[in-house]
C-alpha cells in the first residue's frame, strides 16, 4: 500500500513547522482498536554519516510477542537535524519500510513522541495522521513538558503536563529504571497507550516491537 502525506518532505524548517500546524488539526485520540493481533516496532537509523535514512518497521504477534515480519528500508536523507522537526527526516524512510511489509499491523509503536511535542504533532502523530494507522509514541527522554517522578516500581506512573494539558505519561517499565515518555500519536487515548506499552515490555526497559525495530534500523 501507497500512503501519500499530503506534504512534500523537501521544505525548509519554517515550512515545516507550518506544516506541523496544519497537521495538528487532524490527531485524533479517539477510534483505536479495541483488541490487537499484531503491533509493530518503527525505529530509524543513519548510514553513509547521516546521507542515508535506515528505517525498520518488524511486526511482532500479540500477545506472545513472536516475529511475524520485517521490512528494513533505506532512502537518501531529505531534511536536517532539527530538534521537534525529526519526523520530516525520518518518516520518508519509514513510509517506505511500512509499504514493504507483507502483514498490516493493528497497532505502531514508534521510537520518539506522540502529542508530547511543542505542536502536538511528534513523529508517531505525524505517522498516524498520514497513514491512518493507531500509534503512540514511546520516547528515551522528555521533549517538553514537566512531571512529577514516577515511583520504582513496574507499572508506576505520573502525568506528563504541558501547562494545563496532559500530553503523555511517564512511565516506569522496569523496576528502578528510568522511565519512559509515553505520548498518544493517533488513534489511541492516554491510558490506552500506557497498557499497551506495558503488555509488550515483559522483561525489558523498552518495548520489545521497539528493541526489535532498534536492532534492525541500528544493523546490531
Amino acid at each position: 500500500m501507497r500512503y501519500d502525506p499530503g506534504h512534500e518532505w523537501s521544505v525548509t524548517p519554517a515550512e515545516a513547522i507550518a506544516i506541523q500546524r496544519q497537521f495538528r488539526d487532524r490527531v485524533t485520540l479517539k477510534g483505536g482498536p479495541r483488541s490487537i493481533e499484531t503491533v509493530a516496532g518503527i525505529d530509524v537509523g543513519f548510514e553513509d554519516g547521516g546521507r542515508t535514512v535506515r528505517a525498520a518497521a518488524v511486526v511482532l504477534g500479540f500477545p506472545e510477542l513472536e516475529p511475524v515480519t520485517e521490512a528494513l528500508a533505506r532512502v537518501p536523507t531529505a531534511f536536517p537535524y532539527v530538534p521537534g522537526l525529526l519526523s520530516f527526516r525520518e518518516l520518508p524512510g519509514v513510509l517506505a519500510a511500512l509499504e514493504s511489509l507483507t502483514v498490516t499491523p493493528d497497532l505502531l509503536l514508534c521510537d520518539g513522541q506522540g502529542i508530547a511535542h511543542p505542536r502536538r504533532l511528534g513523529i508517531a502523530a505525524h505517522l498516524g495522521v498520514i497513514t491512518g494507522f493507531a500509534t503512540i509514541g514511546v520516547g528515551k527522554s522528555r521533549l517538553i513538558g514537566r512531571h512529577d517522578d514516577p515511583g520504582p516500581e513496574k507499572g508506576d506512573r505520573a502525568p506528563l503536563m504541558d501547562g494545563e494539558e496532559r500530553i503523555g505519561t511517564v512511565l516506569r517499565t522496569r523496576r528502578n529504571v528510568k522511565p519512559l515518555f509515553i505520548s498518544p500519536g493517533y488513534r489511541v487515548n492516554q491510558d490506552e497507550a500506557v497498557d499497551w506499552v506495558l503488555a509488550c515490555t515483559p522483561r525489558y526497559r523498552l518495548p520489545e516491537p521497539i528493541r526489535a525495530a532498534d536492532r534492525l534500523a541500528s544493523n546490531r
